[in-house]
């Protein structure tokens, strides 16, 4: 088999400085989102040589998108409250962020130039709520300070001698690194370069792999072709969803949008574990919504009540009890000839009106992946741990593709944060480690 080129070798990843004496360890962060750009910045810090591999054109593509209708970074919850937001993996997230937590990561665009405030809703945003200017910022502080990058590589896995092999467009390349740190998303958003193509790679070697699965996404409900067609794309708002779990029954209000095939939204995705879950585990899961939550039950029973004076059951909702357009079409599509029969039942429905979600969208729609990487696969640094000598050593795993979720809101950039500040510290202590047992080996 003809043998690829190996790292020193390659011009176009030849570094413009040569190495200083002693030789700088050579980290390899794959892939240029979030988490893989801050694995990189931590890893540079300390005195690695660091290299960036994305697939895409540019890094930081998929950030860009989530920046687009304006940047969420954070939340300016109290730790308690936030660390709660990553459920059965709050202890191992929570531990990523007492070494940058939301206050730090604050701090931290500051000092690339870009202020946040906090928004009504607790959320924090950059002033200008963009995330083109912080990503550039960022990127040129790597660089500025010596990170390489290479774009239009992608990661296919290793080569018999534990060399990095990528796809590029001048040819496959071999590539030599002393660590290397894996931060190459999950597998929603796939235009975007996060593709799940390493779940694969990573099962191949032994790695334990959650299987990929999308969060923050819509659900099916199998409309009518009559009500999706006049209805999808409309907002739901405001509304109080209700569900049952093992603890008890549950509210949370907000607002969610009808779409051609079920509901998406922000409501929906604060649910979408839960509601996924249920699906897995029963075949399909049961929301219920409280279309009018300004109006007691009571209150809504003697307005329906009314005499409706020869007006329509439409117009008599609209003026009895606020109650039109989509959410008048909820209740047809959900009640069907029936609906006008009996006010009271129809304002128990109004208050409680069922939903029966089939089934999430497909993960290649959502806006983040469950599952992933199994964080016992790994040490508390986020290294892989062996797996009987299909793994080099050295390799570290950062962001999405570990198996860990959070409901948007700020929640799942901050993790995503601060696991590539945990992989890229680990990476560097790792190094050094093993140079230390070098210079001083165990004596008999």
């Amino acid at each position: 088999m003809q043998r690829l080129p190996r790292y020193d070798g390659h011009p176009s990843l030849q570094p413009a400085v040569m190495p200083e004496q002693p030789r700088q360890s050579r980290v390899a962060v794959i892939g240029g989102g979030p988490a893989g750009l801050m694995a990189a910045e931590t890893a540079r810090a300390a005195g690695a040589h660091v290299d960036v591999f994305e697939a895409k054109g540019s890094v930081g593509r998929k950030f860009l998108i989530a920046g687009k209708g304006g940047l969420n970074l954070t939340h300016s919850d109290g730790r308690d409250a936030f660390d709660a937001r990553y459920g059965k993996r709050r202890d191992a997230v929570s531990a990523w962020l007492d070494a940058f937590d939301p206050r730090a990561l604050r701090d931290w665009a500051r000092a690339l130039g870009v202020d946040t405030y906090v928004g009504s809703s607790g959320r924090v945003f950059p002033l200008d709520r963009k995330a083109a200017p912080l990503l550039r910022g960022w990127v040129r502080r790597l660089r500025e300070s010596g990170v390489q990058f290479h774009v239009h590589h992608r990661w296919i896995g290793w080569d018999d001698d534990g060399l990095l092999r990528f796809d590029t467009p001048d040819g496959a390349l071999a590539i030599a690194a002393d660590a290397v740190i894996l931060a190459l998303g999950g597998g929603s958003w796939p235009q975007l370069g996060s593709d799940g193509a390493w779940e694969a790679i990573l099962r191949a070697r032994g790695v334990d792999v959650a299987e990929l699965q999308p969060a923050n996404c819509g659900f099916d409900i199998e409309w009518s072709a009559h009500f999706a067609g006049r209805h999808a794309g409309a907002p739901l708002k405001p509304v109080v969803a209700y569900w049952t779990d093992a603890e008890g029954e549950h509210a949370l209000q907000g607002e969610c949008v009808v779409t051609a095939t079920g509901v998406e939204g922000s409501l929906v995705y604060a649910l979408s574990a839960m509601l996924r879950d249920t699906i897995a585990t029963s075949g399909s899961a049961t929301l219920q919504l409280d279309l009018a939550p300004g109006r007691t039950l009571e209150r809504l029973r003697a307005d329906l009540a009314q005499p409706r004076a020869g007006r329509s059951l439409s117009e008599h909702l609209r003026r009895q009890a606020g109650i039109e357009g989509v959410k008048a079409g909820l209740l047809y599509e959900v009640l069907g000839k029936a609906c006008g029969e009996d006010m009271s039942a129809l304002a128990d429905a109004i208050k409680r009106l069922p939903l029966t979600l089939k089934r999430p969208r497909p993960l290649a729609e959502a806006i983040s992946t469950a599952g992933g990487v199994r964080l016992e696969a790994m040490d508390a640094a986020l290294m892989l741990q062996p797996t009987s000598g299909q793994l080099p050593e050295g390799v570290f795993c950062a962001g999405e593709m570990l198996d860990w979720e959070a409901p948007t809101g700020g929640y799942l950039l901050s993790a995503c944060f601060a696991s590539g500040r945990r992989a890229g510290r680990g990476a560097v202590d790792w190094l050094r480690s093993r140079a230390a047992a070098a210079d001083h080996p165990p004596t008999a």
